[in-house]
């Protein structure tokens, strides 16, 4: 039998809970006054170097004391919350089925396809299935269909568990990063409708550039570049550890040579990668050019970043906001939400699926 561990759930209050490789991230978002969105409250909380390594937790206790601090500065009222999976940690893959299948019927094809591709046996998974909809020919549905190692799923069930939440759903960030991707397309004349845009996530360590045209992603590469680079550069030039540097950079404690010594020449190598990424994207598909760039991750939130990207690539650049037309949160407010909305997309993507049908 499938378990329901991805996509499936209804809980009445969910918040999106993302845990990074670099930092815990609780969001709410609620349903405003004509059924517009409002982002209720959200925390973003630091977690201790290599507690989370390469999308693994490697540091159970640290990540559950993240969560518990996080949870402290949120505020009461919360029971379930949305977690996600590093894509790299889960199998997916979409295909054809015949619409009129009963849900047992298609359980046991989604299970006879997906066994074909994953190389470790079924019952050592958390396998899911979701109609995403009709497919091109009448009479067939496309499905997406989900599936991890059990002991992937069950560290971060651990430590939601022991935090004294419950799990409503395990979602893959690539998914809930594009969830909010599709609100973040408002900010664009005609939410980019017929155009080339690419979502940029600069993450500690890597960096993933993906393609999407009209709501379908076209391309996407991953290129080891992130913020943890500014960090090491940081340390050395200071004299610090890794950690007292990552606080310094988060705290704007650095002295005055920073801006021009280390922050300006990681700003250029960023802007020069993303440039590297186009050309990639060019050279291995039928497109030229594309549209906009839209910068998002923690390694985005750096003054000045969207004027030297787009000047190196000669592209337009902005900053990812999932949150635009949104009441801000009271404790937070309007600027402060603008200057975290690209740090904070992947948790709005999960928060989001409090509204799923």
């Amino acid at each position: 039998m499938i378990d329901a561990s991805f996509f499936r759930v209804k809980p009445r209050q969910l918040v999106g809970l993302d845990i990074s490789s670099s930092s815990v991230k609780l969001l709410e978002l609620a349903m405003g006054e004509r059924n517009s969105l409002r982002a209720e409250r959200y925390v973003i909380e630091t977690l201790p170097r290599g507690a989370v390594m390469d999308g693994n937790i490697a540091n159970f206790d640290a990540v559950a004391g993240s969560v518990r601090h996080a949870l402290r500065r949120f505020g009461s009222g919360v029971k379930n919350v949305a977690i996600a999976l590093p894509a790299s940690a889960v199998f997916t893959k979409r295909i054809i089925l015949s619409a009129g299948l009963r849900e047992m019927d298609m359980e046991a094809q989604v299970e006879a396809e997906t066994a074909q591709y994953i190389p470790f046996a079924l019952d050592e998974v958390n396998l899911d299935f979701q109609i995403v909809g009709p497919a091109g020919t009448p009479g067939e549905v496309e499905v997406l269909v989900a599936a991890s190692r059990k002991e992937k799923v069950e560290d971060r069930v651990g430590v939601v568990e022991a935090c004294g939440l419950k799990v409503g759903v395990v979602d893959v960030e690539s998914l809930a990063l594009e969830a909010a991707f599709d609100l973040a397309m408002q900010q664009l004349p005609g939410a980019g409708a017929g155009k080339l845009i690419a979502l940029v996530d600069i993450g500690a360590a890597v960096m993933d550039f993906t393609v999407f045209r009209n709501g379908q992603k076209v391309y996407s590469r991953e290129q080891a570049f992130g913020g943890n680079h500014l960090t090491q550069d940081i340390a050395r030039q200071y004299g610090m550890s890794l950690d007292e540097a990552e606080a310094a950079k988060r705290a704007n404690g650095l002295p005055e040579d920073y801006a021009a010594d280390l922050l300006q020449p990681f700003m250029d190598s960023l802007a020069l990668e993303v440039s590297r990424a186009l050309q990639f994207f060019f050279t291995s598909t039928q497109y030229n050019e594309v549209d906009v760039l839209m910068l998002a991750g923690g390694g985005a939130v750096v003054p000045g970043l969207t004027e030297i990207v787009s000047g190196r690539t000669q592209v337009q650049t902005l900053l990812a906001n999932p949150f635009m037309g949104m009441s801000p949160p009271q404790k937070q407010g309007a600027r402060k939400l603008m200057a975290d909305a690209p740090s904070l997309m992947v948790a709005c993507g999960l928060a989001l699926r409090r509204f799923d049908a």
